[in-house]
């Protein structure tokens, strides 16, 4: 329990030339469908095209066809197709989390603006150690009679499974509209996690005030949008983008919009598979993403034009993700843009960013095409020390996963990995998460149809989809296991938003989904493998106070004859999946071991923190400094009897 010296930043490959030559030494790698020259042209962040004027709409027919493919050939992994030992069960009724999220009109659309949804938050709001959840509710182009406007809710957990509404006199009930996302981080560093929503129009930040109340500050803050446009708010991550102690606040743009002068379905035509739909992205004017920085008095100023943020390449941002990607100790963001490729600030240490995703590999699918991007995720799926990316796309297109060779420099690896399995669900949400404690990261997608009109159609669609679960093989491979993995799983729902967290406190991760125009889901996870595991709870004094952008690394012998321990590293984050945030108790499965060897703690200050011998199956609640300041088994929800780890 030892402070060792501070973490050294590396700086990453050097210059333009070099970044240029290893993106064009990738093209060799890669069927292009694009020319080269709109390709290397796409690669230039700095050739920002002048603002277009509004023109009307043209006929549109949104499709793609990518063709599912299985992985080539290659050794297999001993656990490939063996018992899963986990199922997922939906016990949202029992849990008592019986409200309908609102968001536009259902079975027809009229506008691109009722078909995002809303995200979700796994969220230990009065830090009694069991996480509650809040949902974003959305509204309807009809509006509603005073009194019956939807709003936010925020669920207490009761410890015993299920969760009570405590919305009423808390002050999140008084905001409603078009919700998008959440995120949640202490932004203030008085020691309460504060929530963020997202909407179409003004965005609100909650101040936590620690007794189950919450603040609106978001015009004290300084956050309030400055007109006259109409923003379209998604995707958000509270990012301490300059590593001075206080989190700054990015938010994505999708689409600059007003319901005034929208297109209509047959302004267009706008069509899918020969049906009338909403209309756009293609076709609208992207919005402008939007970064805010913590002044440390509790107050934002808007730098995106400085720093950078509307020179990157793709627009139309959905969901959001922000992590070191190139080793170097500075945060990075990675926006899934719809329609358009998608982007990645490279954090260039000075307060300003570079988009170097097309140049970096994770920008296009394998055949260098736009895809329309939604979620995404970011983890180590391979352990070899590297940050990899996965993002879902729409349906007849495959996902896409990001493999990270070092220093941001990626290679499209969806085929490979055997995600290419899949390309009929449209996704939404998307997890990497240890689902067995084996100590790598699985995959699961949310689903469901962007257009609820394929219900009445003669396509053979559904709005109302499953989900897709993956199984890491530990050789670069994941296996689908949606089948196998029980009913909360192959139940159709119309999802958007997924968040994961061990809400009963059994040590594996459960999942929490908000649908649109429907209940939400809660799955359950049920284990028979009763694998060990640690979870590492952080709490900055000279980093933010929430830890987050904080790197860790766990090393444990998951296998008692393995020849080496293994290493496995992940990042404290705000917002990602779809709109959605996850347990900020870190999540790291250890299989046998029993004890970790070692958990290395590398602080956005530069603070370097190890701790050896840690007994496995507790939580350790450690500051900045390498001072544990609680440890101990979860005290576990009393539910009915069921498998453990």
């Amino acid at each position: 329990m030892r402070p060792v010296a501070a973490w050294d930043s590396r700086r990453p490959g050097d210059g333009d030339s070099l970044n240029r030559r290893k993106f064009i030494r990738s093209l060799s790698r890669t069927a292009l469908v694009l020319p080269f020259a709109d390709i290397v042209a796409l690669a230039s962040p700095w050739r920002q095209q002048a603002p277009q004027p509004e023109k009307r709409i043209g006929p549109q027919e949104r499709s793609y066809d990518a063709k599912p493919a299985p992985p080539p050939p290659g050794p297999k992994s001993p656990i490939e197709g063996t018992p899963l030992g986990v199922s997922f069960v939906e016990v949202v009724k029992d849990a008592g989390l019986n409200v309908k999220t609102i968001y536009g009109g259902e079975g027809t659309n009229q506008y691109l603006l009722e078909t995002t949804g809303c995200g979700l938050a796994f969220y230990d709001y009065d830090d009694d150690g069991w996480l509650d959840l809040f949902l974003v509710n959305g509204w309807r182009l009809e509006g509603f009679t005073p009194g019956q406007e939807p709003h936010c809710h925020l669920f207490k957990n009761n410890r015993d499974g299920t969760f009570t509404d405590v919305t009423a006199g808390s002050g999140l009930e008084r905001k409603t509209g078009w919700g998008q996302a959440c995120c949640v981080g202490d932004y203030n560093n008085d020691g309460r996690d504060d929530l963020f929503v997202t909407y179409y129009g003004q965005n609100v930040l909650y101040r936590n005030n620690g007794n189950g109340k919450f603040t609106d500050v978001t015009e004290q803050a300084g956050l309030l949008e400055p007109g006259p446009k109409t923003r379209w708010n998604t995707g958000c991550t509270f990012v301490d983008y300059d590593r001075d102690g206080h989190l700054d606040l990015f938010v994505a743009n999708y689409v600059d919009f007003d319901l005034k002068t929208a297109p209509k379905p047959e302004d267009g035509p706008c069509t899918y598979k020969g049906i009338l739909v909403a209309c756009g992205p293609p076709g609208l004017p992207g919005g402008r993403n939007i970064l805010y920085h913590n002044r440390g008095d509790g107050t934002f100023t808007d730098v995106s034009e400085k720093s950078g943020m509307w020179t990157a390449v793709g627009t139309y941002g959905l969901s959001v993700a922000a992590s070191d990607l190139d080793n170097d100790g500075w945060p990075d963001i990675y926006v899934a843009n719809d329609s358009a490729p998608a982007t990645l600030y490279l954090n260039q240490k000075d307060g300003t960013f570079r988009d170097i995703a097309i140049e970096g590999g994770a920008a296009l699918s394998a055949e260098a095409k736009p895809q329309a991007g939604m979620g995404v995720s970011i983890g180590d799926y391979n352990r070899d020390g590297n940050l990899d990316v996965v993002k879902t796309n729409f349906a007849g297109d495959t996902d896409s996963l990001y493999t990270n060779l070092g220093d941001a420099n990626f290679e499209d690896r969806t085929y490979p990995s055997g995600l290419g399995v899949n390309t009929r669900l449209l996704g939404w949400a998307v997890g990497f998460f240890d689902m067995d404690n084996d100590g790598w990261l699985d995959i699961l997608m949310s689903n469901g149809h962007v257009y609820p009109e394929v219900d009445k159609s003669k396509a053979d669609l559904k709005y109302a989809e499953h989900k897709y679960l993956y199984r890491n093989l530990r050789n670069g491979r994941f296996e689908e296991v949606t089948n196998q993995a029980g009913p909360g799983i192959l139940e159709n729902a119309p999802a958007r938003g997924c968040a994961f967290g061990d809400y009963d406190n059994d040590g594996v991760i459960d999942v929490a989904v908000n649908c649109i125009n429907s209940l939400p889901q809660l799955l359950r996870c049920d284990s028979t493998l009763n694998r060990n595991w640690i979870k590492i709870k952080l709490v900055g004094v000279k980093s933010n106070r929430s830890g987050i952008g904080t790197r860790v690394i766990v090393t444990a012998k998951t296998v008692p004859d393995a020849i080496k321990p293994l290493v496995q590293m992940d990042e404290l984050r705000s917002g990602g999946s779809y709109f959605s945030q996850n347990d900020l108790r870190m999540h790291f499965g250890l299989d046998q071991a029993r004890k970790v060897d070692m958990v290395e703690i590398r602080w956005l200050s530069g603070q370097v923190d190890q701790l050896r011998n840690l007994e496995a199956n507790q939580l350790y609640v450690i500051q900045e400094g390498g001072k544990i300041l609680q440890s101990g088994p979860l005290a576990q929800a009393k539910l009915p009897a069921k498998g453990k780890g």
